[in-house]
């Protein structure tokens, strides 16, 4: 006969941060308006209501309607397909840029926080003579050498926001490295890789993914930026800032035209900067905390009677 055991402690579930990001209004429209381009991304690889690049004179400047359900351009190209190809665009740029500029991060991070002094200072000073560079003008000094196109976008972000990434996330490591929980791993055996990502990269993650967050939310803007001042996507590529380009000029005439890239340009950049803030609130567990007492103290606070 066994002996009677005590209830069962449930794991939380890996999921469950997602309950609590969806909770939040912030962290709601980040998510809706992420998955939405990027669903708006996936179906446009394989399927639009018009050609995007399909000219037809006849049909210039339709107001919004059927067929055309958000009209045309002085082309004839219709808006919706354009609006959905360049969404195809933005998230190709949005995460090659994000990729390169979490490994250039974390690569610069790490070799300022866990290496010998002078690597440390040769680092910090490469860092600030880089992010003294803006992000444009990276992009302008490697479209001058290769020429303007998509890569020039996600490689310039990457480098200017790995910097940024480098220098925010570089001091965080440095006072998560003297915890007792680190010096415990260290003095178990675990190699400074080891120690990096099972106790260093965890304690950071939600300044990083802040990071990270605007980095991508910064790609979309350059490469709307880039190619309205043709450095960005090629003429034969669908782009947002291709297309506010191209209408800016009959705004006057045409106004509706110039809403819909600029209204999807900004959307996206407010979603990814919410949802950044919102994961920052979810996984940060001291900001949590003090939110929590926060609230505690407004509920007891006694009120006031007039």
């Amino acid at each position: 006969m066994s002996a009677a055991t005590g209830p069962v402690e449930r794991r939380p579930s890996r999921l469950a941060w997602l309950g609590r990001l969806w909770a939040l209004s912030t962290g709601r429209f980040g998510l809706i308006v992420v998955a939405v381009i990027a669903l708006t991304a996936l179906v446009a690889r394989f399927w639009t209501p018009f050609d995007p690049l399909q000219v037809d004179l006849g049909d210039r400047w339709a107001a919004p309607g059927w067929p055309h359900l958000l009209g045309t351009d002085g082309s004839g190209r219709d808006m919706l397909s354009l609006l959905m190809a360049g969404a195809r665009t933005t998230v190709f740029v949005a995460v090659g840029a994000g990729i390169i500029a979490t490994v250039i991060g974390i690569a610069l991070a790490a070799l300022g926080a866990l290496t010998a002094r002078w690597v440390r200072e040769s680092v910090a000073v490469f860092v600030d003579i880089l992010i003294a560079f803006p992000v444009l003008l990276i992009a302008m000094m490697i479209s001058s050498v290769w020429g303007g196109s998509l890569w020039v976008v996600i490689w310039s972000v990457g480098i200017g926001f790995g910097v940024n990434i480098a220098r925010v996330t570089r001091p965080e490591l440095r006072r998560v490295l003297h915890s007792d929980f680190v010096l415990a791993g260290r003095a178990s055996g675990l190699t400074p890789s080891q120690n990096l990502w099972r106790h260093l990269m965890p304690n950071v993650a939600p300044v990083f993914i802040v990071q990270l967050s605007w980095a991508m939310a910064v790609a979309v803007l350059a490469e709307a930026g880039l190619s309205y001042l043709g450095f960005g996507a090629p003429v034969t590529e669908p782009s947002w800032g291709l297309l506010l380009s191209d209408v800016q000029r009959y705004i006057a005439i045409h106004p509706l035209s110039v809403v819909w890239p600029g209204l999807a340009i900004t959307v996206t950049v407010l979603g990814l900067n919410l949802l950044g803030d919102a994961v920052r609130e979810v996984t940060d567990p001291t900001l949590s905390r003090r939110r929590g007492a926060a609230r505690a103290a407004r509920a007891h606070v006694p009120e006031v009677v007039a």
